[in-house]
């Protein structure tokens, strides 16, 4: 049923796209019918021309949705297991967090250049402290009737943390992954623009723009939001079958 209605909403957007071309509400040079559109879309992808800027982007993105998670992850995990220091890291870890990722741009290009380096470095640093905060916080909020039965049982501190803490954790943990490889396509996509490549759907757009190619360059645009889409539901899949058990 959720899908039908999602699928119900996409066809109103684009009926509603239709009227406005058709009516002419907005120039047809600045917004292209739909049909203009997918079908440029469908010779972008069939001939082969965006093939090296999606496996670039998408090698970005990956990369730096790794870097962040073994990054994240055991930081998260020991900052929510000790208390001091979570209470000494919460400040920074938040001053990180709330940075704009454009504020960064430059003294990431003066550190790594202008290649894949940089623009993977600026994704790290902001989806990083996402993931960290998240894993924390599901360790700080979990139940903590289990861990004092545990304790009760004679469970060590290291079995409490990894029969217990770790799995209470893992929900919320799931929830910073799941926002961070869509944050993570976001910003891949700005530095490939603002930074700028040789490959890259960013740089792609930003070519269309300076040239006009107004289909492809709404083509690509929906292009993106369908990766991004399709990254979602991926992991969307896989939180479900690994914490299936939870508030089931």
């Amino acid at each position: 049923m959720n899908k039908q209605r999602g699928l119900l909403g996409v066809a109103a957007l684009i009926g509603l796209w239709l009227a406005v071309t058709y009516f002419k509400i907005i120039d047809p040079f600045f917004l292209p019918g739909p049909v203009e559109v997918f079908s440029t879309l469908a010779h972008l992808l069939l001939s082969g021309t965006l093939n090296p800027d999606i496996t670039m982007t998408l090698f970005r993105v990956v990369a730096s949705f790794i870097l962040s998670a073994v990054i994240g992850i055991p930081l998260g995990l020991f900052l929510g297991a000790n208390q001091k220091a979570y209470d000494s890291a919460e400040i920074i870890i938040d001053l990180f967090r709330s940075t704009p990722a454009s504020a960064v741009f430059p003294l990431f290009l003066l550190l790594f250049g202008v290649d894949d380096s940089s623009k993977i470095a600026v994704s790290v640093f902001c989806i990083s402290s996402i993931i960290t905060f998240n894993t924390a916080y599901g360790i700080r909020n979990s139940k903590k009737a289990r861990v004092e039965a545990a304790k009760l049982m004679g469970a060590t501190k290291s079995q409490i943390f990894t029969q217990i803490l770790f799995w209470e954790a893992l929900p919320q943990t799931l929830v910073g992954l799941r926002t961070s490889i869509s944050l993570s396509l976001i910003l891949i996509i700005l530095t490939e623009m603002f930074i700028g490549t040789q490959f890259g759907l960013g740089r792609r757009i930003i070519d269309y723009q300076y040239t006009y190619s107004i289909a492809s360059l709404y083509a690509t645009i929906i292009l993106t939001g369908v990766l991004g889409y399709l990254l979602n539901q991926l992991f969307v899949t896989f939180e479900k079958k690994v914490v299936h058990w939870n508030g089931k």
